[in-house]
């Protein structure tokens, strides 16, 4: 079946409004912000491959209609809610379509007394969250990319915060869903705070990244929300390893701020201003709640950096990150890395904390023994548990020819992930897997790969959704 036949087929099934064929918007609809896509785009052609449509349903009945059609018909499908992969996550099979959640964006109900709200799939999260705001509630859910990102999107990542060490990860807030089958089945996940009743179900969409469900609604908790109680504090440490000793502590001693980053002396030069002495790296710190428990967070980090031999720095690197932190949205499009000659992306991983150091300082004695014409490397740890942290990286290469970005770009990945997995950590913490990084996923999985597969042939057994993310085949 050919594009004009699938599209055709598709305005009879939901109408003429629902489906666009305009090369324009099927060309941005199929849009990843990944580093070599970013590049390969600036010399005017289309480095993608090209979707038959998009389609844009308005209730999960059309979600419905539109999935049992595609796999019937062996149509392959890519969901999309927000459009902000790094990942090539929502890059669309050549002859494809894509089902854009956008126009199922209500805010459905606010429930203060269970603090739960319900939302379609396509909600942004910004707006969200300024809805909540005014009722002095919050989702504690900040990405990097909250002014661009949709609520399913997020899940469907298994996407993470910026104040997740305090609020948890997506996956913490979820109280209940609603999602279709690649068959076009219905499943709704009722909204209780926790049940006994066999396996959680939440979990066999939130982090699928659209591989065997589309997901079309979902209940979050909500939180109270005071900026005005926050604590906030910066150091300056000696030595990346010291720092993860300090954040080790600090989480282990049961303190949980919301934010706790560190940032390698690369970063601390080119993005605070290099306000840290030669040497040094940069902590940066948040605590909120109640004033009290914000306070006392505040008075535990500070004892503790004090032991670690760290410099207080107050709170205006925090606020200087506070009002910066989103900056990249806004930017994304315009970066022009064709005629600068050069890739840029960034990576995250995580381990536990006797490995995490290990796979830092790996990565960055390999990769500029390995790339030779690597421009830049640096890391920080933004998410941090008591067993462990991340490590998000950011890179640059020289290069001089689209066809030159894939290779350059996956040889700086491979290395990121060989030192990752050789230590027993995680290929990916909070972007999602995506198609890039499946070529790893046996490996990441292990024995427990084969569950994965089983649930594809279960919930998708026409092969049709988001082919090449999670699984090879």
């Amino acid at each position: 079946m050919d594009s004009k036949d699938i599209a055709q087929a598709l305005k009879g099934l939901l109408g003429e409004d629902r489906v666009v064929t305009d090369e324009a918007a099927i060309s941005d609809g199929s849009r990843d912000y990944i580093g070599f896509r970013q590049y390969e785009r600036g010399d005017g052609k289309c480095w993608m491959p090209k979707a038959a449509c998009i389609i844009r349903p308005q209730s999960v009945q059309e979600v419905s209609a539109a999935l049992a059609w595609l796999s019937e018909n062996k149509v392959d499908a890519v969901p999309r809610c927000g459009g902000s992969s790094v990942t090539q996550g929502v890059e669309p099979v050549e002859g494809g379509v894509i089902i854009d959640g956008s126009a199922m964006n209500q805010i459905i109900s606010l429930n203060e007394n269970d603090m739960m709200v319900t939302v379609q799939c396509g909600t942004p999260l910004e707006q969200l969250e300024a809805f909540l705001n005014k009722s002095g509630k919050t989702t504690g859910h900040f990405p990097q990319s909250l002014p661009m990102a949709q609520v399913g999107g997020l899940l469907a990542t298994r996407s993470t915060g910026q104040f997740s060490t305090y609020y948890g990860g997506i996956e913490d807030m979820v109280i209940g869903l609603e999602a279709v089958l690649a068959t076009g089945e219905i499943v709704r996940i009722k909204n209780v705070p926790r049940r006994s009743a066999g396996p959680d179900l939440r979990h066999l969409f939130i982090g699928c990244e659209g591989s065997w469900g589309f997901i079309t609604e979902a209940t979050l908790k909500i939180f109270k929300y005071d900026p005005e109680s926050r604590w906030m504090g910066s150091f300056a440490i000696k030595g990346m390893k010291n720092g993860l000793q300090a954040l080790r502590e600090i989480m282990t001693e049961g303190w949980k701020p919301a934010v706790a980053r560190l940032h390698d002396e690369r970063e601390m030069e080119r993005d605070f201003h290099n306000i840290a002495p030669e040497g040094h790296c940069l902590m940066l710190f948040l605590a909120e709640g109640p004033k009290p428990v914000a306070d006392a967070t505040g008075e535990g980090i500070r004892a503790i950096m004090a032991k670690h031999g760290a410099i207080e720095m107050g709170p205006k690197p925090v606020q200087h990150w506070l009002v910066h932190r989103n900056d990249v949205c806004g930017r994304l499009d315009k970066f022009d890395y064709y005629n600068m000659g050069a890739i840029a992306d960034t990576c995250e991983i995580a381990a536990p904390w006797s490995q995490i150091g290990e796979i830092y300082e790996a990565v960055l004695q390999r990769l500029p023994e390995e790339i030779p014409l690597l421009a830049a490397i640096s890391g920080h740890s933004s998410h941090n548990y008591v067993q462990g942290t991340n490590i998000y990286f950011s890179f640059g290469s020289i290069v001089m020819h689209p066809e030159q970005a894939q290779p350059a770009y996956m040889a700086i990945i491979k290395v990121i992930m060989e030192e990752t997995l050789k230590r027993g950590g995680t290929i990916a913490h909070h972007h999602g897997s995506g198609k890039y990084r499946t070529a790893w996923m046996p490996e990441e999985h292990g024995s427990s790969y084969i569950l994965l597969e089983k649930i594809k042939e279960a919930f998708d057994p026409a092969g049709v959704m988001n082919k090449g993310v999670l699984l090879k085949k």
